[in-house]
């Protein structure tokens, strides 16, 4: 088709029909640099330049990510008064912009010009999902209502009524937010209230809104952080979201969403930092709450501060041998879980997972010390476990079916 239409070109190259079909292909096989050498050839092959290549420079801006340029173009093709759907469709392409900018209001004043143009049930659609970014909720559900009356059966009507349906059960909740919001803008916890609101009503792009917000305002609060970071990934943004350190979440099982307790504990600990950088308990506290999320690199970070901060915490080095070994570096938890029991030799627990560490290096007279010590300060299942295993691996069988009677003692 293109060289076809090149070959006609050739032979009447004022043919303005001929100049839209083979920009309209170049178009459509993102031949763009081509398409700028066709516009611009065919700017100057005819007398009177149809608006259709102010249309067609948009389009080739948008492509390029030249918005300014776009919104230009696209303006003065309007301008030229185009038929009514015409002039609908380039409002629209308008909007689009305006959302690739985040440039909300712009968004929504798009949106309104295109219903001006030539009303539809999508159009409403649309323009509810705009007043939605601009928090104007009783403008966006006139506008779904009257989709819905328009035609039901529209595939958009059909795919946002039950979002927006959903959304409602929330909006008491979130209009006492915004309330409060208004009164106090720089409250970086009412943003992270409001924005768990809208991850568990479904409107990941308006959690994200509120969630960075609450991060430019409090960039040391983990809450925050976590919080921007589960919007991230809910808006397939991954990449932005590791850039924060925050890979793929531990989440509830029955929402789907990071639990509550989760985000309440690292908010309570968020607070006590803010008071006291140096807080070892909470660094420990706030480090284990991010294990349980997954959250192995930030974990780490908060054990070592914790450390760097006393290094005589015998629950700072506990957590760090937890993490090196979630990391694969087994070497180093099981350095930091020696020094956790040097620290505390009296918490069974520590013993109990430095016996496991010493029995993943193969160490297994160690790893039976380290048990047995364990089991004399509280006795467990886990304990005797790890410690039959180790015994019959050195040939101790007497004493690992003692324990193994004792497993079975205990066990249900």
């Amino acid at each position: 088709m293109i060289e076809l239409s090149r070959r006609i070109l050739a032979i009447t190259p004022t043919d303005s029909n001929i100049w839209q079909t083979l920009a309209q292909t170049e178009l459509e096989t993102d031949d763009l640099d081509r398409l700028e050498q066709t516009l611009g050839a065919w700017q100057k092959a005819v007398r009177h330049p149809p608006a259709a290549i102010e249309d067609f420079q948009g389009t080739l801006c948008f492509k390029r990510r030249d918005y300014q340029c776009a919104e230009r173009h696209w303006l003065a093709y309007v301008a030229t008064k185009p038929p009514a759907s015409d002039a609908a469709d380039e409002y629209d392409s308008l909007a689009d912009l305006c959302a690739a900018q985040a440039r909300w209001e712009d968004h929504a004043a798009y949106r309104t010009k295109a219903i001006a143009a030539k009303d539809s049930a999508a159009r409403r659609v649309a323009r509810a999902v705009a007043f939605l970014r601009l928090s104007n909720w009783d403008a966006a559900y006139a506008d779904i209502e009257k989709a819905n009356k328009m035609d039901a059966t529209d595939s958009q009507v059909k795919e946002w009524l039950p979002q927006f349906e959903r959304l409602q059960l929330y909006l008491p909740r979130i209009k006492e937010l915004d309330a409060e919001i208004a009164k106090s803008p720089n409250d970086f916890e009412l943003f992270l209230q409001r924005a768990r609101v809208f991850t568990v009503a479904g409107r990941p792009l308006l959690a994200l809104d509120d969630a960075e917000r609450a991060f430019k305002l409090q960039p040391a609060s983990m809450r925050a952080r976590i919080q921007t970071g589960e919007a991230l990934l809910d808006t397939a943004s991954a990449e932005e979201a590791a850039k924060l350190q925050v890979g793929r979440l531990s989440r509830d099982r029955e929402d789907g969403h990071v639990s509550e307790q989760a985000l309440l504990e690292l908010g309570v600990n968020d607070a006590l930092l803010a008071q006291d950088p140096k807080n070892v308990e909470a660094l420990v506290a706030r480090a284990g709450v991010l294990r349980s999320l997954q959250q192995l690199t930030l974990a780490l970070a908060d054990a070592q501060a914790a450390i760097a901060v006393n290094e005589k915490s015998a629950d700072a080095h506990f957590v760090a041998a937890h993490l090196f070994d979630d990391l694969g570096e087994q070497k180093n938890a099981l350095t930091h879980a020696r020094i956790a029991t040097e620290l505390d030799p009296n918490d069974s627990a520590k013993w109990s997972f430095r016996g496991v560490l010493e029995r993943q290096r193969a160490d297994f007279r160690a790893a039976i010390q380290s048990q047995t010590r364990s089991l004399q300060i509280n006795e467990s299942l886990l304990a005797l476990s790890e410690r039959e295993q180790c015994q019959r691996r050195i040939g101790k069988i007497s004493e690992a079916d003692a324990d193994l009677r004792r497993i079975r003692e205990l066990g249900p």
